[in-house]
């Protein structure tokens, strides 16, 4: 049996905290990381009990050098890692015309160069170990485009065809990789950004646009965190030891293509 020895890169909060939640219940240790090194041993505090041995690490995901201190510490401390998740990710709420290059940049550097520095540090462990699951966290704003989120679902899109070209690489090596795509969901990232809509909109009109967005749902409702944890934990199982490079949306049916 592989060792499930699990890293969530942006754990502290949302979608992360509710893997971090799945993944403590049958992994033997779990790494929770996030650019936020107070927060993230808070939450592994929450999260230490008799199942798995849990450390908490602050890392940058855009310092590469910061990246590969997090790995030979969570080397060290619990064993080489087999299952790793990442969902780090930022969002802004701006018209692509009213946006800057500033913006741009710290978007990629976050949601596409992030993710590339974390699979470039993680993955030769596994490839050597012969085993791996990797999950990446997209949106499925790369599907259709979303107004406002120009550049989030380009750097989405992004991390979509990494996923994919990489595993035409390494599959052979025993490691898995896909991503998972969420539809709205109630994370504290999209409450912040959803207060700053309200504030900007006024009360009235921003109620008439959340019945518009729901009335897309036919789930009749947005994501819960624990919804989206659940797809992700089935990918790191062996029962989905013959997924590779898929995109699984979970999105109440926004999109069903």
């Amino acid at each position: 049996m592989n060792r499930r020895i699990a890293v969530v890169v942006g754990g502290v909060q949302g979608i992360g905290f509710a893997v971090c939640q799945k993944l403590v219940q049958d992994c033997e240790s779990l790494a929770v990381v996030d650019i936020n090194g107070a927060a993230a041993t808070k939450a592994a505090k929450k999260l230490s009990g008799e199942n798995a041995k849990v450390i908490g690490l602050g890392a940058d995901i855009t310092d590469k050098a910061q990246v590969a201190a997090a790995r030979k510490t969570i080397e060290d401390e619990l064993g080489s890692p087999t299952i790793l998740v990442n969902s780090a990710a930022i969002v802004d709420d701006k018209r692509f015309l009213e946006s800057s290059p500033e913006d741009w940049k710290r978007m990629i550097d976050v949601c596409l160069y992030g993710p590339m520095n974390v699979l470039h540090e993680f993955l030769p462990g596994m490839v050597d170990g012969g085993y791996g699951r990797v999950v990446c966290l997209a949106s499925d704003s790369y599907k259709l485009g979303q107004a406002r989120l120009s550049y989030y679902a380009a750097a989405k899109g992004g991390v979509v065809a990494l996923v994919k070209s990489i595993g035409q690489e390494i599959g052979r090596n025993g490691v898995n990789l896909n991503v998972v795509s969420p539809g709205a969901t109630n994370t504290e990232m999209r409450k912040e950004r959803e207060k700053g809509l309200m504030e900007e909109m006024g009360p009235e009109k921003y109620e008439k646009r959340q019945k518009a967005v729901l009335r897309l749902y036919p789930a009749g409702r947005l994501g819960e965190p624990d919804d989206v944890a659940s797809a992700v934990h089935f990918l790191t199982t062996d029962n989905a030891s013959w997924i590779m490079g898929q995109v699984l949306s979970v999105n109440g049916g926004f999109t069903m293509a």
